[in-house]
């Protein structure tokens, strides 16, 4: 596979360089502009801004080119912290008001809700500036070709581009057009992929090969990458776990276990109500940027819970319980539907719904404070500013009980009395804002952190939660012929669904049959991908469009390739191939699924945790990725007890009687419950031993 950047940046920016909701009552604000009409939180926000602000659709678009009107597109989210700045210091304010509204078509994207929007504006900035964020600022031809991009502005800085942009586009048109054009060809090249046309091999050197390079760049005193800020990566670190404990890789391991401990010890963990924050400013993950988004924390659950099978380590279970505590506290809907994320600030400031100074600490502990003060780092360490502190953990449990020569039980009582107290203070304080849109793919990742969750602990409730959302999914984002919606709030499904939605839906229900057995969820991730196929699907080189085939056309029709945060879509969409493929006996789909990985493989070594779950599917091709069949009335308990022993290369199918499927088919024993390990369609003998069938998982 090659990218293809043909792009030069050339000196062109010496232009710019020179030169609350819909139901309110408009009467008490003093603008109203287009945005009062849309459901998102983010754009809702804007909505009474003196910039008169559009969303993004065709009548806006045409509007630009009927007018001849450079588009000024702004785009965020509603939890993003220098997006609520920047409004505050510049859209709020009617000087710079009129400047865009004189010049620009102005129109605010919530990159959650278009995804697709904010790839083609953040590849832009990163073409021009090898830099990006939000909010993400462009100003584009009307047809939607950008020319100038960047971040965050001061007022006065913001003042001076626009106003130079607008004059470039006046007087120096030819010039814009040009660069433009250049930009719109790069745009299209990148993350492009042509179909690899060497023979698909693939052995454990490709991963060594990865690996190696990547932990170079790892910090082996605080965990993840060196440096700072620190994203948590679960993708990653999934692929770290199971490759380091297929490989036998101690010093993998060691940095996975590292890195687990500290990010739970950190101040980027909700040290009393549970949850993650978005990122750490830090190095040692501990001042967070204190919004808590959906799709970490459905993440980290599953990585939590996978590190518990490994580790045992009651830390992590304690981790993954609060989690889904918060999540269900704060995000949970009476639908079953997740919502997305909530705001960094309240009361305008940063952070402060967590922090604590220690006055008011004294005041609500107001026994053993000497021991919860250096349990939870009332010091110099967890000192932030201004005299509050973020509470973060360096002992454990033992070393703090050994200090106090109370007992391990005696102390956790404590805990959970200092942590019952300090949320009824917090639940006093004004909150951070909520996100309530809820997106399927966001939610599919929850659904899967509480599969899980469930598979780990054997936590009924989970299951619950778990089924509750999937029928959600299904009955309010799901279309009969298997079409997605990506959006819901307020009883309203919106916008056709991405290649997000589709891969990451797919998976969740595929892991939601391998923990229920129940054969409606399998149908219906074949259904998705049958559609998927159909309208994501790019014969020519063998990955998937972000995009429909059914979508309005950008700029350019984008393909997500590399992993991030969130595994990308295409990464998530050919372990799902394969996945399918080996429970269905359908080995398109695992041709497909070999195709897009021979696709990356050259660039592999090069990028690691871009490509980490392209990895985790090499793993499953290299190395035994056992079919584990268990069948008769006891089906679902067995399997419960198997996945009690780490033993990530595996993949369950079951059913609790007579089947038609392809592995299960005349396996079905009366009045027993069979357990049948295979390999590729090759099964050893059949056992109703637990420890037999482990022992045959190498």
């Amino acid at each position: 596979m090659r990218y293809f950047i043909l792009i030069e940046i050339l000196l062109f920016f010496a232009i710019s360089c020179n030169s609350q909701q819909k139901n309110e009552m408009t009467e008490k604000h003093k603008y109203t502009n287009s945005l009062v009409n849309e459901t998102s939180p983010y754009l809702l926000q804007h909505a009474h801004n003196p910039v008169n602000w559009y969303p993004w659709n065709e009548a806006t678009l045409a509007k630009a080119q009927k007018e001849d009107k450079l588009l000024l597109i702004s785009i965020g989210y509603s939890a993003c912290h220098w997006c609520h700045v920047m409004e505050h210091e510049s859209f709020e304010d009617d000087e710079v008001a009129k400047i865009m509204n004189d010049n620009f078509i102005c129109i605010k994207v919530d990159r959650e809700e278009r995804p697709d929007i904010d790839q083609i504006y953040m590849t832009a900035v990163q073409l021009m500036s090898q830099r990006g964020g939000w909010p993400l600022n462009c100003i584009a031809l009307p047809d939607g070709k950008p020319f100038w991009g960047g971040t965050y502005f001061r007022k006065n800085d913001w003042k001076r581009q626009i106003t130079g942009l607008a004059n470039a586009y006046q007087n120096d048109r030819a010039k814009v057009l040009e660069f433009a054009e250049r930009l719109a060809n790069g745009i299209k090249q990148v993350e492009m992929v042509i179909k690899n046309p060497k023979q698909e091999e693939f052995v454990w050197q490709d991963v060594n090969n990865m690996v190696s390079p990547w932990s170079e760049r790892f910090d082996n005193t605080e965990g993840g990458s060196n440096g700072a800020p620190k994203f948590p990566m679960p993708n990653a670190y999934n692929f770290l776990l199971r490759y380091a404990h297929l490989s036998n890789n101690k010093e993998v391991l060691e940095h996975i276990e590292l890195t687990l401990n500290k990010i739970a010890f950190g101040g980027i963990y909700d040290q009393i109500g549970g949850g993650f924050a978005r990122y750490s400013t830090d190095r040692l993950w501990k001042v967070p940027h204190f919004e808590k988004m959906l799709y970490d924390n459905g993440q980290l659950v599953s990585l939590y819970s996978e590190g518990y099978l490994k580790f045992k380590k009651t830390l992590y279970k304690e981790i993954v319980f609060e989690s889904l505590e918060f999540v269900e506290r704060e995000l949970l809907d009476e639908t079953g539907a997740f919502y997305s994320a909530l705001d960094a600030d309240s009361e305008g400031e940063e952070g402060k719904f967590y922090v604590w100074n220690e006055t008011e600490l004294k005041l609500f502990i107001r026994e053993d404070f000497d021991i919860f003060k250096d349990y939870y780092n009332i010091n110099n360490k967890g000192l932030w500013e201004h005299g509050d502190y973020i509470l973060l953990k360096e002992k454990t449990k033992q070393e703090i009980a050994r200090k106090y020569k109370i007992s391990v039980a005696d102390l956790d009582t404590k805990i959970a009395s200092w942590k019952k107290i300090l949320m009824e203070e917090r639940d006093k304080r004004i909150r951070p804002g909520l996100d309530d849109k809820s997106l399927t793919s966001w939610n599919a990742l929850m659904l899967k952190g509480y599969i899980d969750a469930y598979i780990t602990f054997g936590e009924k409730h989970h299951l619950d939660i778990a089924l509750k959302n999937a029928n959600f999914i299904v009955n309010r984002q799901l279309q009969s012929d298997g079409k997605l919606w990506h959006s819901y709030k307020n009883g309203r499904s919106t916008i056709n669904a991405y290649l997000e939605d589709y891969s990451i839906t797919i998976s969740a229900f595929i892991s939601l049959y391998g923990a229920t057995f129940n054969e409606k969820w399998l149908n219906l991730s074949e259904q998705m991908m049958q559609y998927a196929i159909t309208h994501f699907y790019d014969k020519e080189s063998g990955m998937f469009f972000f995009t429909s085939d059914l979508d309005p056309p950008l700029v350019a029709r984008k393909m997500e390739i590399n992993d991030n945060v969130i595994p990308a879509s295409n990464s998530v969409m050919a372990n799902a191939l394969y996945d399918l493929g080996i429970i269905l006996d359908k080995e398109e789909y695992k041709k497909m699924s070999r195709t897009m990985l021979n696709n990356v493989k050259e660039e592999m070594s090069s990028y690691g945790s871009g490509y980490a779950n392209y990895a985790n599917l090499m793993l499953k091709i290299i190395h035994p990725y056992y079919e584990v069949v268990v069948v008769g009335k006891d089906a679902h308990e067995k399997s419960l007890e198997i996945n009690k022993e780490y033993k990530p290369n595996k993949l369950f199918i079951g059913s609790f009687g007579k089947s038609k499927m392809p592995l299960l088919e005349g396996k079905f024993v009366e009045g027993q419950t069979m357990i049948y390990v295979c390999e590729n369609k090759v099964c050893q003998m059949p056992t109703n031993k637990i420890i037999q069938a482990i022992n045959l998982l190498k």
